[in-house]
């Protein structure tokens, strides 16, 4: 499996936001996550790192 779970940094400690995310898109008012099974969330962040190995999507406000 490809999936990633994305997590919100916060005070250096990363909570997690969704799992399984299958897509990120980006937009003007944040990023769009998007699981294998459809379900959206639009978190007003951006990307601080991505972990491919460890399948780990890291946001930042």
């Amino acid at each position: 499996m490809c999936e990633a779970n994305a997590y919100l940094r916060k005070d250096g400690k990363d909570e997690i936001l969704m799992e399984m995310v299958d897509k990120v898109v980006p937009q003007e008012d944040g990023i769009v996550l998007e699981d294998i099974f459809g379900r959206r969330k639009v978190v007003k962040a951006r990307i601080a790192e991505l972990a491919l190995v460890e399948h780990k999507i890291i946001l930042e406000n």
